[in-house]
């Protein structure tokens, strides 16, 4: 079977960090190791896995300094761990999963996630699932992404609003596919959208110029079943989609053009499909 190292990032945790990595540590398929990034908590958390390292020797931490709570630094944090497993020599891998601090996995769950990535090379990203929806697309923690896919076509997420989408449009852009185990499970002990209101659910769609009828068909999907997010969910989603003005640079900016033309090309390819027609596009 294959290995994998796990990235965990968390912030003010102390109530749940501890249960998030003895999920992972109880694997059946154990990480080789795992590197948590405390970005600047100003709790216990700290304290808690300086004494979790003491009994796990393959458990790396990164502490970064308290600049308050941002959510556009946790693609910045994945890369840090990235670098740090590089630059510190630790065993290269065929996957990294991508956890958090709330997330609790079934024991199977990455033996179950990795067994189907073994077998088809062209899976390059893989999550299992935390409901009793059939998606198709990997979502949340939980992930697994294909070291050879990811070195060679990123090499590092992109520190821009929208990293977990965009990932995904470039492995099927690059011919290789993104696969949901629902037979794998697990759980969060804090709700969906806790941290950020679907805020950059709705405005990243406009970053990554998302088609307006693709965007139209996730708001209806999401609110007739109100899943994953909730019908409130649903309805901040396609308001920020709608309202939200991109900055010039930065991490609310918008992608570069090839990568929104890909996006879109690709986004109404379905919508023909959905509809019986077929794509003019040359």
């Amino acid at each position: 079977m294959g290995s994998y190292y796990a990235i965990v990032t968390c912030r003010n945790s102390e109530i749940e960090i501890e249960n998030a990595i003895i999920s992972l540590l109880k694997q059946s398929a154990k990480p080789r190791y795992i590197i948590v990034v405390d970005d600047g908590s100003t709790d216990n958390t700290n304290s808690i896995l300086q004494g979790i390292k003491l009994k796990n020797k393959n458990i790396y931490i990164i502490t970064n300094p308290d600049l308050g709570y941002d959510i556009g630094r946790v693609v910045k944090n994945w890369n840090s761990a990235i670098d740090f497993a590089k630059n510190t020599n630790l065993e290269p891998t065929d996957y990294h999963m991508i956890s958090t601090d709330d997330t609790h996995y079934e024991e199977l769950y990455a033996d179950k996630i990795m067994s189907q990535m073994d077998y088809d090379d062209k899976i390059a990203i893989s999550s299992g699932n935390y409901d009793d929806n059939n998606y198709t697309t990997p979502h949340g923690a939980g992930r697994f992404v294909r070291s050879s896919f990811f070195d060679n076509v990123l090499g590092r997420y992109p520190e821009k609003m929208g990293y977990e989408s965009v990932i995904l449009q470039l492995s099927l852009y690059h011919g290789f596919k993104n696969v949901v185990n629902n037979e794998a499970r697990f759980s969060h002990t804090r709700p969906l959208g806790t941290n950020h209101q679907f805020y950059e659910f709705g405005a990243s769609m406009r970053t990554l110029g998302y088609h307006p009828l693709f965007v139209l068909g996730r708001f209806v999907q999401c609110f007739l079943a109100g899943k994953p997010m909730g019908r409130l969910g649903a309805i901040r989603m396609l308001y920020y989609y709608l309202t939200y003005e991109p900055k010039k640079e930065g991490y609310d900016s918008m992608y570069d053009p090839e990568i929104r033309k890909a996006i879109r090309i690709r986004q109404k390819t379905r919508i023909l499909q959905i509809f019986g027609l077929k794509n003019t596009n040359k």
